[in-house]
């Protein structure tokens, strides 16, 4: 157990029926023929949107942009030109709220759109409602219907299959034997134990390469009018080949989603309740939803679980009818409460002692406890091994039994996973700053571990 690092993740409870097994070094990729993807738009009726509310959608876009072609247009509110985008500009022609001013192209969707003063007046009106201006959202019922369709199996890891994905650690077959029923569970875990051993770690390779994969997401979807916006570039990593799935001759999936990796978003000591209902932006009059539905699909992870504003009790219960229902409940500012599909994977992380946090009642809500403990002496050797070999230096007993005896027993310093990548870094940049090749000797340990440890 080695790198702490951020990145994209899955999952919870599904359906009794259907039930998937992952292959070795295997990664689900979520393309599989019969798996769900956006249906194509061939018209405005397609979308599930309005013409009026599209319609405003476009005349913000042009009015921040002033003048346009219609492609770039389409661009921007990720809705096809030919079929779609057409009866709209057709419709704000015809209502004198944009003029064509010739032609960068062929056909109309070369046309250059103007907008008119009368335009200006009615994107001022659709502005003062909401400042967004980008990807037009899904219906409400969209989103729900894909979540649940890409989410309908529930996925089992057996231990072979584990041992696999898990072979870049050094860890036990006694804490594989613990993670694996944690993970078919598709319920909340919670890790804990001493800082430096690798429970981020195991959370990112549980989700990266056990429930790895890929999910279409929309940019934003729509609920009454209100834009609620779900992609964020920050959290979701693209899924690797083409964003778009041809379908036919110039036909392709509904632009207006996204194929990324199943996320994995982390948080940590910032994380309040309020950050886990709708964010509503009082300038932009739009939605960022929280980071419970960005993970849907995946793996949220509460990192440094007990150093949050918000009490760990409090927490805790915010999550009590998600994982035990299936959905989530969020507010929007008008009071109205609109019901998701929870299929996220819930992970609390902490270096506290777990009955420091919270009582045994409230303990026995979160269905596996696992505890990530120090390694032994053998796995600490056979961790250093490893570093060596990845930051091409010779591995040297004598020059382990050295650094054991003097810096850990001698000191009574506990042995942390992480600190032989951390101590090879530090010769490497010594290494460096002497202009030699990095070599174990006592001199290099020294040198490094006077330089990483504090003796308080």
């Amino acid at each position: 157990m080695t790198d702490r690092q951020t990145s994209n993740l899955p999952r919870p409870p599904a359906p009794a029926g259907s039930i998937r097994s992952i292959q070795p070094q295997r990664p689900q990729t979520g393309d599989l023929k019969g798996a769900w993807m956006p249906p194509p738009l061939s018209r405005l009726e397609d979308t599930g949107l309005n013409m009026l509310n599209v319609a405003d959608l476009v005349l913000k876009v042009l009015y921040f942009g002033g003048y346009m072609a219609g492609h770039a247009i389409a661009d921007i509110v990720k809705l096809p030109f030919t079929g779609v985008l057409d009866s709209v500009m057709e419709f704000l022609k015809r209502e004198k709220f944009v003029e064509v001013r010739g032609s960068g192209g062929l056909g109309e969707a070369g046309y250059q759109y103007f907008i008119s003063l009368k335009g200006a007046e009615k994107a001022k009106e659709a502005l003062a409602r909401s400042q967004y201006a980008g990807p037009a959202p899904v219906t409400l019922a969209q989103y729900i219907h894909a979540m649940r369709e890409q989410n309908r199996e529930r996925l089992l890891v057996h231990e072979e299959e584990l041992k696999g994905v898990m072979r870049h650690l050094v860890i036990t077959d006694d804490m594989l034997g613990r993670i694996g029923p944690a993970v078919n569970s598709g319920m909340s875990i919670f890790l804990y134990g001493p800082p430096g051993n690798g429970k981020t770690t195991v959370a990112e390779t549980v989700g990266r390469m056990v429930l790895g994969g890929n999910i279409w997401i929309p940019h934003a979807f729509d609920v009454d009018g209100q834009v609620i916006r779900v992609f964020d570039s920050v959290n979701h990593e693209m899924a690797e080949g083409e964003e778009r799935t041809r379908l036919g001759v110039g036909v392709t999936t509904d632009p207006r989603w996204v194929r990324i990796k199943r996320p994995m978003i982390m948080v940590g000591g910032e994380l309040t309740l309020a950050g886990l209902d709708l964010v509503y932006d009082d300038v932009n009059k739009y939605y960022e939803a929280p980071f419970q539905v960005k993970a849907n699909g995946g793996m949220f992870l509460i990192d440094d679980f007990g150093r949050q504003q918000v009490r760990p009790r409090d927490l805790l219960n915010r999550w009590i009818v998600p994982l035990e229902k299936g959905v989530d409940f969020l507010t929007l500012a008008t009071g109205r409460k609109i019901e998701l599909p929870f299929f996220v994977l819930i992970v609390f992380s902490t270096n506290i002692d777990p009955r420091d946090l919270v009582d045994e009642a409230f303990l026995r809500r979160i269905r596996h406890k696992i505890e990530i403990t120090d390694p032994t002496l053998e796995q600490f050797r056979e961790i250093f091994k490893r570093v060596c070999a990845s930051k091409g230096i010779r591995y040297d007993e004598q020059a382990l039994a050295y650094l054991i005896k003097e810096w850990y027993l001698t000191k009574d310093r506990k042995l942390r996973a992480v600190h032989p990548r951390d101590l090879i870094n530090q010769m490497l940049d010594i290494a460096t700053y002497l202009n030699k090749p990095p070599m174990l000797t006592k001199e290099m340990i020294d040198r490094s571990a006077q330089s990483y440890f504090v003796d308080l």
